[in-house]
């Protein structure tokens, strides 16, 4: 089974944009914004110097900030809506599906 795709660098660049590098060589610019929501959020998305200090944790393969804040390197990888942004019984049904 192939090693899942992680991210490897992140640069930030304009507003929420940053450019990432992946593990399998491929690079992407992604705008953070819709998936900065929720509390853990909050000061990020306020303070452009504090969401400027993203950076890797080769550990989760991921981007994080020093409050804890991070963003699944699938949902980045594969550019798929933010959770809060779906249906709620779309939320519902991958539940029942995971648990089933």
């Amino acid at each position: 089974m192939p090693r899942p795709v992680r991210v490897r660098m992140v640069e930030p660049l304009e507003g929420f944009k940053v450019r990432l590098q992946f593990t399998d060589n491929t690079t992407k610019e992604v705008d953070l914004e819709p998936y900065l929501h929720g509390p853990i959020f909050e000061l990020i998305r306020n303070d452009p110097k504090m969401f400027r200090l993203v950076k890797v944790d080769p550990r989760m393969g991921t981007i994080v900030w020093e409050n804890g804040a991070d963003i699944d390197p699938d949902v980045l990888y594969k550019g798929l809506t933010p959770a809060w942004m779906e249906p709620e019984e779309a939320v519902e049904k991958d539940r029942a599906t995971r648990t089933g």
